[in-house]
């Protein structure tokens, strides 16, 4: 009775007596070990060879069982970081928060992780955390059984082993991933607070692998949205990204409007989604992502993250020209505060911000196609991606059509038709002779 009216108050206590999983042989999942990457292969024969366990775990198995193509593997062993380290002459201990092994071999890097146990549990196994429960530092290792009870899904804690093709299974996540159902291991609030990224995985992951997040996982993602306020910027950049390049950008939007995750965790959200300019402008960016993704082609954080913020610098760009500022200092003063405001929620990188702003600064100069500035343009290193935002500008309706299919005829035409496509300069425009420097006298000081 005790046990469970503190279960009741405190969520998840600790971990429940393990069950026995299940062992899916191959005949009921499928899963063949000539899917799994050579490297990841030899990682695991090299670590059970030197008397460990190891098995791919997690977003691989799910993803292959899914019918997907896995980005990477991971591996989870017994073995400690250290003991990981001593079996391979290519390998290195990183992570602050949780220490993990990074095996190279060829060019592959494959991660290695070490069973985690509980945290706070008797025995000193305590995990450092904040005041809102958000876990910062965990390197509390375990069974394999704590390692499962760990992780956030169900479909995230399969354990596949390639010398015998077994699957092992503590949560039915092979069954889940069947009942296309996305399931939270422990009580959801808490695991919530441990991590809240864990909110934005819950979207990404129904999107990706087209699921319905169960409604205990999902019911308390609308208030208890703020936690996101906690997440460092670097780390909420990362899964944003991965969010956004997962080849289903337009769904994952989507969910976090219906999630109500959209208000307060990124800025530019909170604008776009209210205003239909700006959604089809987004909404066109993000369908073009996630049509490159399909086709294997690559995709551009910087164009990506340009896209999502170009109505919040047009907002800020129109308020400045109407203050009588200059129009190009006014649109690189627009940039800069619409990234720094971002700042303070997504730590993106200088390369990323340099890119977003090259981009930018092109769109005013594909107005100007007189003299010699059309041929300036062509020379722009990021020419073919500030070409590409104005073809989305033009689709969404802010540039008229004519200027996108100038542009597209210019960039296709000989030396001598463009020549000929050139148009005349502005009216009033007078162009602007150099002053040849004033003959000096020679001195009479001599």
């Amino acid at each position: 009775m005790i046990r469970k009216f503190i279960s009741r108050v405190l969520g998840r206590t600790g971990p429940a007596k393990p069950e026995r999983p299940a062992v899916i042989a191959v005949a009921q999942h499928g899963l063949q070990s000539d899917q799994i990457s050579r490297a990841c292969r030899r990682t695991i024969e090299t670590l059970q060879e030197n008397g460990y366990q190891a098995y791919v775990v997690g977003g691989a198995v799910r993803d292959l069982l899914a019918g997907l193509t896995p980005k990477d593997f991971d591996v989870a062993t017994n073995a400690t970081p250290e003991q990981v380290r001593h079996c391979f002459r290519r390998a290195r201990i990183i992570g602050r928060r949780f220490q993990i092994v990074h095996v190279n071999i060829g060019t592959e890097t494959i991660e290695v992780t070490t069973f985690r146990g509980h945290h706070g549990e008797q025995g000193g196994n305590k995990a450092q955390t904040d005041e809102q429960g958000r876990v910062l530092r965990d390197n509390v290792f375990g069974s394999q059984a704590e390692d499962a009870a760990r992780r956030d899904f169900t479909v995230n804690a399969l354990y596949y082993d390639p010398s015998s093709e077994t699957i092992v299974d503590y949560h039915h996540g092979v069954a889940d991933l069947k009942q296309k159902t996305l399931r939270m291991i422990g009580d959801p609030k808490t695991r919530y607070r441990e991590d809240p990224v864990r909110m934005l995985r819950a979207v990404r992951l129904a999107a990706k692998l087209g699921l319905m997040v169960d409604p205990a996982a999902s019911r308390p993602i609308r208030e208890m949205t703020e936690l996101i306020e906690n997440v460092p910027p670097s780390r909420l950049f990362d899964e944003m990204l991965k969010l956004l390049t997962s080849g289903h950008a337009v769904r994952c939007v989507t969910r976090l409007r219906e999630e109500g995750l959209h208000h307060g965790l990124l800025p530019l959200l909170d604008v776009i989604l209210d205003q239909p300019l700006g959604e089809r402008f987004v909404m066109l960016a993000l369908e073009s992502t996630d049509r490159r993704v399909r086709e294997g082609k690559p995709v551009s954080p910087g164009f990506l993250f340009a896209a999502l913020l170009w109505n919040e610098v047009l907002i800020k760009w129109e308020a400045l020209k109407k203050r009588g500022d200059p129009l190009i200092p006014a649109l690189f003063q627009a940039m800069d505060e619409v990234l720094d405001v971002q700042a303070e929620k997504l730590a993106i990188t200088r390369r990323i911000a340099g890119d977003i702003k090259d981009i930018w600064a092109l769109q005013p100069r594909f107005e100007q196609r007189s003299g010699k500035r059309p041929y300036g343009v062509l020379q722009q290193p990021r020419f073919r991606a500030g070409y590409d935002f104005l073809l989305l500008r033009v689709e969404s309706g802010e540039v008229a059509q004519e200027i996108g299919a100038w542009w597209t005829d210019f960039l296709h035409a000989s030396d001598e038709e463009r020549a000929g496509m050139l148009l005349p300069p502005p009216a009033g425009e007078t162009r602007k002779r150099r002053r040849r420097p004033a003959r000096t006298r020679p001195s009479n000081t001599e």
